[in-house]
């Protein structure tokens, strides 16, 4: 692939591989090892080998890595179950980031929601494009919860001017915005593992973050330029 390629357009595997040294690329569990969520089988859904994590390890700038990508969103189907998983990914990320920076890379059309967004919150360095969304809920789930009146998950710019890439960066809540390119992501990529392991973690700073929303007027229609206000002073 050209390194000025989008990166967003590219697929799980081909993600993994762009980020990588060219040829250190070892998927772990590729689909011909038939490993399947434990998950579905006792609920009656039919599994399949390649719907879940691309697992890669390899070498960045010739240092040892591993890179975990994911094509799609959180598996419904898989209910309470895949929770317990996705909290023991949640606690390897807090172990394995006191020794070494834990990157995210937030880029597709998909959305970050539900559990892999706290998965990314908890992420040494948080990189995203303008593309790219990230909420604790996606819009349906708001929607269908809080009415559609609250949020409308049909407007796109509405959607994007509360959980887009950019307003999550003037916010604070990531920690670098790029365009949608191979070589923008990996530069991005490179300076947050340059930095090493953050003095203080972003999650570190729950008190601050937990005063500012119980401060926050919910009476009111929330918009982008409340949450800017909201979030104003950037959080390290």
């Amino acid at each position: 692939m050209r390194d000025d390629s989008s990166f967003i357009e590219l697929k799980a595997r081909q993600r993994a591989q762009a980020l990588l040294d060219d040829g250190s690329y070892r998927e772990l569990l590729d689909p011909f090892e038939g490993i399947i969520s434990p998950w579905l089988g006792p609920q009656g859904i039919v599994p399949q080998a390649d719907d879940g994590m691309v697992v890669a390890k390899g070498t960045i700038n010739g240092q040892p890595a591993v890179v975990v990508a994911i094509e799609g969103g959180v598996r419904l189907q898989e209910a309470n179950l895949g929770l317990a998983a996705i909290a023991d990914i949640h606690a390897a990320i807090v172990d394995l980031r006191r020794y070494t920076p834990v990157v995210g890379i937030v880029a597709g059309t998909v959305g970050c929601f539900g559990g892999m967004s706290i998965a990314a919150a908890l992420c040494s360095y948080l990189i995203v494009t303008r593309e790219a969304r990230l909420g604790l809920n996606g819009p349906q789930v708001i929607e269908q919860e809080a009415g559609i009146e609250e949020y409308d998950s049909r407007d796109r710019p509405f959607i994007w001017s509360m959980t887009g890439g950019e307003v999550r960066y003037e916010s604070g809540l990531v920690d670098a915005l790029v365009g949608d390119g191979v070589n923008a992501v990996k530069a991005a990529m490179n300076d947050a593992i340059a930095k090493g392991v953050p003095a203080k973690h972003r999650t570190d700073n729950y008190d601050d973050y937990l005063n500012r929303l119980t401060n926050f007027d919910t009476r009111k229609q929330a918009d982008a330029e409340q949450i800017n206000a909201l979030f104003a002073r950037e959080v390290k």
